[in-house]
């Protein structure tokens, strides 16, 4: 797609043919950048959809962008190796033919029933011996999400694609392993939208876009069809917080000690444990973003309403960018809280970057990444390019890391993300060990 910013005319309409024989009409119109997101903030709490926003800039790393939409034409679930492709609108249903086609010659396919408003199946469990480089090609559910990239494909497009939320759990089809915990058999392990009307903010330029497509399959159009969506609210709590599920007191803590039994064993380098904290909030969930934003500032903020519960977060940490053959990773570790001016600031900086404990933690993390990297990217092209970089946040300083490396022909973006599943900031060291111990 060409730069949005060199727009020609006010309006853009051209038609395309995806990789997969799917005709569409892509139109691309310059609105007002003031309060271009507003419309999908107010329907986004009880409409299915999401909204990415980027409010922090780094040169050469992030810039400030918004993306969003609401009532996407498909959903695709995954739950384990089972799956589901939903039409969320008559919109939807256009396409499930060319879908359904496409999945039945998927060699990974194992079973599938098209009743015509969803497609429900099952990706085959391979006994097939795979070497770590090729890892990311065995089959899982993301052979599916690679049939459904391969549908939709267009060279010349940057927006047309599946946006959504994946669960820690994804990572047991890679690494397969003894569970501790039960999994609820509806908790879906993804959740994918492919919206066709989208806004686009580029901050940097004070520009705003809304892209729409109207696909053609088999003579079947979905021009004139409505943009709709069944309602899906929220629900506020409404029970006493009493009830709420409790933060024990010492478990942490007890976490920590076991941990360091490992470590003294050699068995983990790191570890990170976590736990959680349940509070009511009757706030509207586009409220909890937006408040979000202002507070926290954050290269990666979010709002996803999955339907049965919303993902609202502001992160960071970029975990893995494609940009043509080029991979990107920020790793961070090291982190200590903003002083009271600038001063205090440059205080804080030199306290971080005198840590010896934070700067070999952040020199393992990297040298995981790298070697993630290693096994999809040309031998010689992965490299440390940013050490120890300096990152302001609102209340936070951290100690960043910027790694890249080449992809080598037979990979793509699919391979780079899962080649990185989980970062090592999220998971610990080895990597394997550290997941199988949390």
């Amino acid at each position: 797609m060409k730069n949005l910013s060199q727009l020609p005319f006010r309006s853009m309409v051209e038609d395309m043919m995806t990789a997969g024989q799917i005709r569409l009409e892509r139109t691309i119109h310059k609105t007002d950048v003031s309060g271009a997101t507003d419309t999908i903030l107010e329907k986004i709490n009880t409409c299915k959809g999401a909204l990415f926003s980027s409010s922090y800039e780094f040169p050469n790393r992030y810039s400030r962008w918004d993306t969003g939409f609401v009532n996407p034409c498909l959903e695709i679930r995954g739950f384990g190796r089972n799956f589901t492709i939903k039409a969320l609108n008559k919109r939807g249903e256009v396409l499930l033919p060319a879908l359904a086609a496409k999945l039945q010659a998927l060699p990974e396919l194992q079973t599938m029933e098209d009743n015509g408003a969803f497609l429900m199946g099952t990706i085959k469990i391979s006994d097939e011996v795979f070497p770590e480089e090729q890892r990311s090609k065995q089959p899982t559910i993301f052979s599916l999400i690679r049939a459904v990239k391969e549908l939709f494909y267009l060279p010349d497009n940057n927006f047309l694609g599946l946006y959504g939320a994946f669960g820690y759990d994804l990572v047991f089809q890679f690494e397969p392993m003894p569970l501790k915990h039960e999994r609820a058999a509806d908790q879906p392990d993804l959740v994918l939208y492919l919206p066709d009307d989208l806004i686009v903010v580029d901050h940097q330029a004070s520009a705003a876009y809304r892209i729409t497509y109207e696909f053609t399959v088999a003579g079947t159009t979905t021009a004139g069809l409505p943009r709709d969506g069944e309602p899906v609210g929220y629900g506020q709590y409404t029970g006493r917080p009493e009830d709420l599920p409790a933060l024990t007191h010492g478990k942490y803590a007890a976490a920590v000690r076991k941990a360091l039994t490992s470590f003294k064993r050699g068995d983990l380098f790191e570890v990170v444990a976590s736990h959680t904290i349940v509070e009511p909030c009757n706030l509207p969930p586009a409220e909890v973003f937006v408040r979000m934003k202002e507070i926290n500032p954050s290269p990666y903020g979010f709002i996803i309403n999955m339907g049965r519960e919303f993902l609202v977060g502001a992160s960071p940490e970029m975990f893995v960018r494609v940009e043509g053959a080029r991979v990107e990773t920020c790793p961070i570790s090291g982190t200590i809280k903003r002083g009271k001016d600038a001063i205090e600031d440059a205080r804080q900086i030199k306290k971080l970057l005198n840590s010896h404990k934070d700067e070999a933690e952040l020199t393992m993390c990297t040298d995981v990444d790298r070697n993630d990297k290693s096994r999809v990217c040309i031998p010689g092209s992965v490299r440390v390019i940013g050490r120890r970089q300096i990152e302001m946040y609102s209340h936070l300083i951290h100690a960043v890391d910027h790694v890249e490396g080449l992809l080598r022909p037979e990979y793509d973006s699919l391979d780079a993300f899962l080649t990185h599943m989980w970062a090592v900031t999220v998971t610990g060291a080895p990597k394997r060990a550290a997941i199988k111990w949390l």
